[in-house]
C-alpha cells in the first residue's frame, strides 16, 4: 500500500509495498542554513561547500549518513544472481551481484534515486522505478542487466506509477497509475513488444495486481477504498476494465484489511492475510468452486464462487505482516510483526504444516522473495545497530549468508545503542507501548525527545536511525512511541485516531510525556519533541495544544493545516484519506479543530522546520504556515527548505544538513538551559 509512513530519520521510506526505502546521496552547504537563519530567510540547500572545519558533531554524523544500504532484492531466472539497489555509488541505483556474494555490478548510473527492481522470472530484463526530484511522480522502466536497452514504459508526467510485479511468464509487467485519473491508482499491464500499458482494472480509490492465475484469465486485484478498508477481488480479465465480471474475496463490515492474494498451484484456492472478525491479522484461505460451463462445450468458464475465509496461521501475541508464496505455490513465508520486530515462519501449503524460521541477526525483515526453485530466499535484514543488507537463506541447512556488505567507515556498529521495548498507560488506560534509547553514560533523568512516527497508520520500529544515534551522542535520549492509530498492535488500535477520534491520538502525546517523566527517565524541564509527516503534525499539535510541555520541537514535512493538505496533496492521496482524518466536503469544522495551525498562537517553544521543495504528499505550504506564524509572534524558529527533496531526504548531504540542524537545535534548547536558553 503506498502510505504516508515516515519517520523523523531523514533516511527513512515513506512508501511501503513489500520493499522499502529509497534513499539518495548528495551534498548541501551549512554556511547557507546559518546565513538565512542570521536574516529571517528560510534555509536553502544548495551545491556551495562550506570551507569551514566540519565539527565533531557534523563528522560522527557524517560517518552515519554515509552508512550504505542494500534492498529489493531480486532474483535472475537462474537463480544465480541477485539484483537489488543500493546507494553504494552515493545515489539509489540497480545493483547485481552473485546469489553467494562478491563483489556487486552496477547497473544503472541515473541522475534520479531510484526505488525498487524485479527481475523478470524468464527473462534478462529488469523493471525498477525512478522518483525524479524526489517526488511521487515515480517513472518505470525497463534495463537490460548489463545496463543496457534502457526503456521507460509510462507516459513521464506527473502521474503516479508503482511497479506490481512480472507475471509468471516474464512478458507482462502489472503496475498501477494515476495517468487515467489522478485521484485513483488503476490497475495496467505492460508486454513486452507493446508501445504502452493497458488499462486491466479501474476503481475508486487505490489498487494493485497482486496474482494472476496460470491461464491469465483472472486477476486477484488488491483495492483500497480508504486508509481503514481495503478488499481483494477476482478479477476475469477477459471483460471490460471499468466494471466486468468479478468475485469479492473478502466481504466483511465496518475497518478490515486484507493483504496478499495468491493463487495456490491448482488455482483451487487464494491465499492471503485477513483481519476479518479478528483483531490480529493471519493466514487465511478462500477456496474457489468452479460453477460450470457458461455455454457450450468450448465456451469459457464462468466466475467461480468464492468460500469463507479459513484462518490457517495465527499468533496470539503477533500480527501476520507480510505474505510471500514461492513460485511453484507449495510454500508461503510468514512475516510476523511482533510489537515491532520480525520473526518469520515457513507455511507448507499442502501439509498445512508451519515451522519456525531461524533466529535472525537484525530485528526487521523486508523485501524478502524466493528463489526459482523455492530452495533459497533473499531478504533485507536490519536493526538499530545493523544497517540494512541482503542476506540469503539456504532452507534446508538454515545457513544464512550476508550477500550484500554495506559500509560504515568511522563507525564501530557495537557501540550503537539498541533500544528496549516499555509499556504504559494513556489517559482512558488504554495500553500504549514505545522503544526507549537511553544515552549511554549519562544520569537520569536526562534530556529527552518523544519521536512521533508518520502514517498515521505507521509503526516505530527498532530500524537503524542516524538521528537518534546523533542524539544520544549528545546525552539526549530519545522514546519513539507507538501511539493509539499505529498499525502493527491490531484492527481496533489502528482504528482509534479516525476522524473525530484523532483528539485521544494528540492526547496521547501528553500520556507520553507524563510517562517518561513520571518515570523519572526524562528530565520535565529538557523535554523536546520531533516527527516526520504526520509526526510532524504531532509534533505541532504537541507544540499548540501542550506548550507549558515542550522546550524545543523539530517538525519535518509535516501536515499542519488539514484544509490546505486536502487542497494541495496528491488527489489520491486525499481520496483515501477522508476516513482516517475526516472529509473536507462534510466535516471542514471537524478538521478544522484537528489542525494545529489553528492552534500555533499558543506555541512557545522554538520550532525547527525542514522540508522537501518538490513533496507532492505533503507540499511546502504546510511549512510555510509555521514559519510565518512563529515569525509573526517571534518565536524562534529556523527554517531549512530542501529544493532537491520530496516527501523525505534522500541525498546524503541533506541527511547530513538536517541531522545536523536536528541534533544543534535540541543540543542549543534542552542540553545549554532547556526554556531558559535563548535564540
Amino acid at each position: 500500500m503506498p502510505a504516508d509512513a515516515c519517520r523523523v530519520d531523514p533516511a527513512t521510506p515513506c512508501h511501503r509495498s513489500e520493499t522499502r526505502g529509497r534513499q539518495v546521496l548528495r551534498r548541501l552547504a551549512d554556511t547557507l542554513l546559518t546565513l538565512a537563519v542570521l536574516v529571517g530567510l528560510p534555509a536553502v540547500a544548495g551545491e556551495a561547500a562550506s570551507e569551514a572545519a566540519p565539527s565533531e558533531l557534523e563528522s560522527r554524523v557524517k560517518a552515519m549518513a554515509k552508512i550504505r544500504g542494500a534492498f529489493s532484492p531480486s532474483f535472475s531466472p537462474d537463480g544465480e544472481r541477485l539484483a537489488f539497489v543500493s546507494d553504494l555509488s552515493g545515489l539509489p541505483q540497480v545493483w547485481s551481484v552473485s546469489a553467494s556474494g562478491g563483489w556487486p555490478s552496477l547497473v544503472t548510473d541515473l541522475d534520479d534515486q531510484v526505488g525498487g527492481v524485479g527481475w523478470s522470472p524468464t527473462k534478462d530484463l529488469l523493471a525498477f522505478t525512478v522518483a525524479p526530484g524526489g517526488g511521487l511522480n515515480q517513472q518505470i522502466f525497463l534495463v537490460k542487466p548489463d545496463g543496457s536497452g534502457l526503456q521507460r514504459i509510462t507516459a513521464g508526467g506527473r502521474e503516479t506509477n508503482f511497479v506490481a510485479g512480472w507475471g509468471r511468464e516474464g512478458e507482462r509487467l502489472y503496475y498501477t497509475s494515476s495517468v487515467a485519473d489522478p485521484a485513483a491508482l488503476d490497475s495496467y499491464v505492460f508486454r513486452l513488444g507493446e508501445d504502452e500499458g493497458r488499462l486491466l482494472d479501474a476503481s475508486p480509490g487505490l489498487q494493485r495486481t497482486v496474482d494472476v492465475s496460470r491461464d491469465r484469465r483472472w486477476a486477484v486485484i488488491w483495492r483500497m477504498a480508504s486508509r481503514s478498508d481495503s478488499n481483494l477481488v477476482l478479477k476475469d480479465l477477459e471483460t471490460p476494465a471499468r466494471g466486468g465480471v468479478e468475485v469479492l474475496l473478502t466481504p466483511h463490515e465496518g475497518p478490515g484489511n486484507f493483504g496478499g492474494g495468491y493463487f495456490s498451484a491448482d488455482g483451487s484456492s487464494v491465499y492471503l492475510i485477513s483481519d476479518q472478525g479478528r483483531d490480529l491479522a493471519a493466514l487465511g484461505r478462500v477456496r474457489l468452486t468452479p460453477t460450470g460451463q457458461a455455454s457450450g462445450e468450448d465456451a469459457p468458464q464462468s466466475a467461480p464462487t468464492a468460500g469463507a475465509i479459513e484462518v490457517l496461521a495465527e499468533r496470539a501475541d503477533a500480527e501476520l505482516e507480510n505474505l510471500v508464496v514461492s513460485r511453484d505455490g507449495s510454500t508461503a513465508l510468514l512475516e510476523w510483526n511482533v510489537a515491532g520486530r520480525n520473526e518469520i515462519s515457513f507455511y507448507d501449503l499442502a501439509s498445512g504444516e508451519e515451522t519456525l524460521g531461524p533466529e535472525l541477526p537484525g530485528d526487521l525483515v523486508g523485501g524478502a522473495t524466493f528463489s526459482p526453485d523455492g530452495r533459497r530466499l533473499a531478504m533485507v535484514l536490519s536493526g538499530a545497530n545493523l544497517p540494512a543488507d541482503i542476506w540469503v537463506l539456504e532452507r534446508a541447512t538454515g545457513e544464512l549468508t550476508q550477500v550484500t556488505h554495506s559500509a560504515h567507515p568511522g563507525i564501530d556498529l557495537t557501540s550503537l545503542v539498541r533500544p528496549e521495548l516499555v509499556r504504559y498507560r494513556a489517559h482512558d488506560d488504554l495500553e500504549l507501548s514505545g522503544w526507549l534509547y537511553r544515552p549511554p553514560g549519562v544520569e537520569e533523568p536526562a534530556p529527552y525527545v518523544l519521536s512521533f512516527h508518520g502514517g498515521p497508520e505507521g509503526q516505530e520500529r527498532p530500524g537503524f536511525n542516524s538521528t537518534y544515534q546523533a542524539l544520544l551522542g549528545r546525552g539526549i535520549g530519545v522514546f519513539a512511541p507507538n501511539v493509539r492509530g499505529s498499525s502493527g498492535f491490531g484492527k481496533r488500535f489502528v482504528n482509534l485516531d479516525n476522524g473525530a477520534l484523532r483528539k485521544n491520538g494528540v492526547r496521547d502525546i501528553e500520556s507520553t510525556a507524563a510517562y517518561i517523566t513520571g518515570a523519572g527517565i526524562a528530565d520535565e524541564e529538557a523535554l523536546g519533541i520531533m516527527g516526520g509527516s504526520y509526526g510532524g503534525y504531532m509534533t505541532m499539535a504537541g507544540l499548540a495544544w501542550y506548550p507549558e510541555t515542550f522546550a524545543a520541537g523539530a517538525n519535518l514535512f509535516g501536515v499542519v493545516n488539514f484544509e490546505t493538505f486536502f487542497e494541495n496533496t496528491e488527489p489520491w492521496m486525499a481520496a483515501v484519506s477522508t476516513v482516517e482524518y475526516g472529509d473536507p466536503e462534510t466535516q471542514a469544522e471537524m478538521l478544522r479543530d484537528l489542525s494545529p495551525i489553528h492552534a500555533v498562537d499558543q506555541v512557545k517553544a522554538p520550532t525547527l522546520v525542514l522540508h522537501g521543495a518538490n513533496d507532492t504528499n505533503v507540499p511546502v505550504v504546510e511549512a510555510e504556515q509555521v514559519v510565518e506564524s512563529l515569525e509573526a509572534r517571534e518565536v524562534p524558529v529556523r527554517y531549512v527548505l530542501f529544493p532537491d527533496e520530496g516527501h523525505g531526504f534522500r541525498k546524503i548531504p541533506n541527511r547530513i544538513t538536517s541531522t545536523v540542524a536536528i541534533v544543534e537545535w535540541f543540543d542549543r534548547y534542552l542540553n545549554a538551559g532547556a526554556r531558559t536558553g535563548g535564540n
